[in-house]
């Protein structure tokens, strides 16, 4: 299956048992929230989760794209995206988690066709607060699908504050050997589902309180869904990527880490700037000029006549269709241009600045700390300009 057939089967089957389609929102959450960007399926659904009635009912399922800025420094590994799209399922206190796993096992092993001899999972396995998720190991023994106990890993929650409860994680094994070992132990076990039994309100002295309903909510991250699904190596290697895959290492030759960092960056800005997002010193907009800033860095580090002016319009157009946005082409591109040129100018007092005789020898944290803050100059590009 592409991707495309990935989320018709998966709204279709969770519809069939009940579940009204939502429409996802934007990266950006309403107005008041103090997360940046929307980082979970669950997210725009949290005054429902929390007992407020959804207009379309207690079963819903949805595509939702998110963002998330505690996953950069892991882009460039085979799993890991800035910007990515969700296919998530929720009961807003109607059937319980049980019943979710079920379902779950169901789609994956008759719907999309995996071999259940290639799945684990993961289950809370209690604390001196909550006690063991005995439901969910009950089903999974049942299915006859090896489970391994945890705590801190199967506990999930949005925030230090919020809906929060016990979780199931569902891996498939990706290694070229049979399944051995356990998610925890080996990592070619690869997460593609979670179902997250959310029951409890965390409050900000730490304590725990119930919800006004038990509720289940699960996400799936569609791109490695996809690449697991097609046998790819890599979230950079599924179907969405294929347009980047074709244009981009003819255009800049670059190492497989430094293209899979470009490519999604480049993506993961063009979908930021889609949704209204400009480059700034401060909040989203300094989250896009970081984007931006990486991709340059890696660009400039062997070839200084590498620039955005570059890219294909076809990438730009793409990643704007695939995430259902409604913006000119020639927008984004202004918007990256303009940036690059603020870059340029960073560099060029960058390189002034460094080669004063105070910063000639090894460089401190006093350093680094006066050369960002006074500056503007980040860690990363101060250490890049010296290597070279």
């Amino acid at each position: 299956m592409d991707t495309d057939q990935l989320v018709r089967v998966f709204t279709e089957y969770f519809e069939e048992r009940g579940h009204r389609r939502i429409t996802g929102s934007t990266l950006l959450p309403p107005p008041g929230d103090q997360v940046l960007f929307t980082t979970s399926g669950m997210h725009p659904l949290t005054p429902y989760l929390e007992g407020r009635p959804h207009p379309l009912g207690r079963r819903l399922v949805n595509l939702q794209r998110c963002l998330r800025t505690t996953d950069l420094d892991e882009v460039g590994d085979r799993t890991h995206l800035t910007v990515f799209e969700m296919l998530g399922s929720w009961s807003l206190g109607d059937y319980e988690g049980p019943q979710s796993l079920d379902w779950g096992y169901g789609l994956l092993t008759d719907g999309f066709g995996v071999d259940p001899g290639r799945l684990h999972v993961t289950v809370f396995g209690g604390d001196d607060r909550v006690g063991p998720d005995t439901g969910s190991l009950e089903l999974w023994q049942d299915r006859g699908v090896p489970v391994e106990l945890t705590v801190e890993d199967n506990w999930w929650s949005n925030g230090p504050t919020g809906p929060c409860g016990p979780d199931s994680e569902i891996f498939l094994w990706t290694g070229d050997t049979p399944p051995e070992s356990t998610p925890t132990r080996d990592d070619r076990w690869v997460e593609v589902w979670n179902h997250v039994m959310m029951r409890h309100r965390r409050l900000d002295d730490g304590s725990l309180v119930p919800l006004p309903q038990r509720n289940v909510d699960t996400g799936l991250g569609l791109e490695r869904l996809s690449s697991l699904l097609q046998g790819r190596s890599s979230v950079f290697e599924c179907d969405v990527f294929d347009p980047w895959r074709r244009l981009l290492p003819p255009l800049w030759r670059l190492d497989e880490p430094s293209l899979r960092l470009v490519g999604d960056h480049l993506r993961s800005s063009v979908v930021v700037i889609g949704d209204g997002v400009r480059p700034s010193t401060t909040g989203r907009g300094y989250v896009l000029r970081r984007l931006v800033r990486r991709v340059l860095t890696v660009l400039r580090r062997d070839d200084p006549r590498r620039g955005l002016g570059d890219l294909p319009d076809e990438l730009v157009r793409h990643t704007l269709d695939r995430f259902r946005q409604d913006v000119p082409t020639e927008t984004v591109r202004q918007v990256l241009l303009d940036e690059e040129r603020r870059f340029d100018r960073l560099l060029d007092r960058g390189r002034r600045l460094l080669s004063r005789p105070r910063f000639r020898g090894p460089l401190g944290e006093d350093d680094l700390h006066y050369l960002h803050d006074t500056h503007g100059l980040p860690r990363d590009l101060v250490l890049d300009l010296r290597s070279r």
